[in-house]
């Protein structure tokens, strides 16, 4: 028994070991990207280099919002991410209709929704483009939000998780006189809290790191995003490796910052989606 204990204590120990090797060697990179972000310009490329800035500063932070225009780029980011969400809030009511409605052409529909999802992107960009430039909604901030409002991965994973709420406590807060607004908004959304914290997280991460399609809808620099403007600033700034090591913690530290709050959610929503 004492061997036996001994040995699974041996095992315990080696892999914590092997997990927090591994931890610092996948981390080194982010470390080194932050500590980076706060060195000046000639330190960041002495020799040999340094891990942890020896004189740290806060002026190339500064020099995104005073040289650079990320001032601008983070409004243009935080719209569209509000935005993005008000989709999602449309996904979700989408994916419950499909869930617990009956109408017809319902299938039919549904599968529709998901042949879109072999559709890649790039193959929409233009005729998406050129329904936009008839609306006259080329090089504005409608033009760049419209399209991502719906999307069919989103309107999938509710439906199939609203799938698995029950009927009858649908049906009993109907009898109860619950309209349906209040049933989706006070019952349904409580109980798809996991879902809605998977799925606000993608949607977070896809409305702030958007580049591409708001670098062709775009014409003007006033509606640029952060990638775009992070991307401007390896081409005007492609020598100032602390400069450009700012723009990137600047636009990595919310993504961690927003997994982090709603860590809990997500393992929820894996451990629910695991025991149904």
């Amino acid at each position: 028994m004492r061997s036996e204990k001994s040995k699974h204590t041996f095992e315990k120990w080696v892999v914590t070991i092997l997990l927090i090797i591994g931890g610092l060697i996948v981390s080194l990179p982010f470390i080194w990207m932050i500590s980076s972000s706060f060195k000046p310009e000639s330190e960041i490329l002495q020799m040999p280099p340094t891990l942890f800035a020896e004189n740290p500063t806060f002026d190339n932070y500064i020099s995104l919002f005073t040289t650079m225009n990320f001032g601008i780029y983070l409004k243009n980011t935080l719209i569209i991410v509000a935005l993005s969400f008000v989709g999602l809030f449309f996904n979700a009511m989408a994916g419950y209709g499909f869930a617990k409605f009956n109408f017809k052409g319902k299938d039919k529909t549904f599968y529709l929704v998901l042949a879109t999802m072999m559709i890649p992107g790039q193959v929409t960009m233009i005729p998406v483009y050129l329904l936009l430039n008839e609306m006259g909604l080329i090089n504005t901030m409608l033009g760049i939000v419209l399209p991502g409002l719906a999307a069919a991965f989103s309107i999938f994973l509710f439906r199939m998780f609203m799938a698995t709420i029950p009927t009858d406590l649908i049906e009993a807060a109907r009898l109860d006189g619950a309209g349906e607004f209040y049933i989706f908004f006070r019952l349904i959304m409580p109980i798809s809290k996991p879902i809605f914290a998977v799925q606000g997280i993608l949607t977070f991460i896809a409305a702030w790191n958007s580049f591409l399609w708001p670098l062709i809808i775009a014409n003007d620099e006033s509606l640029y995003t952060l990638s775009v403007g992070l991307s401007l600033l390896k081409g005007q700034y492609a020598n100032n490796f602390a400069l450009q090591m700012a723009g990137a913690a600047f636009m990595v530290i919310p993504i961690i910052i927003v997994f982090s709050l709603f860590q809990k959610y997500i393992v929820e929503g894996f451990t629910t989606s695991g025991l149904k």
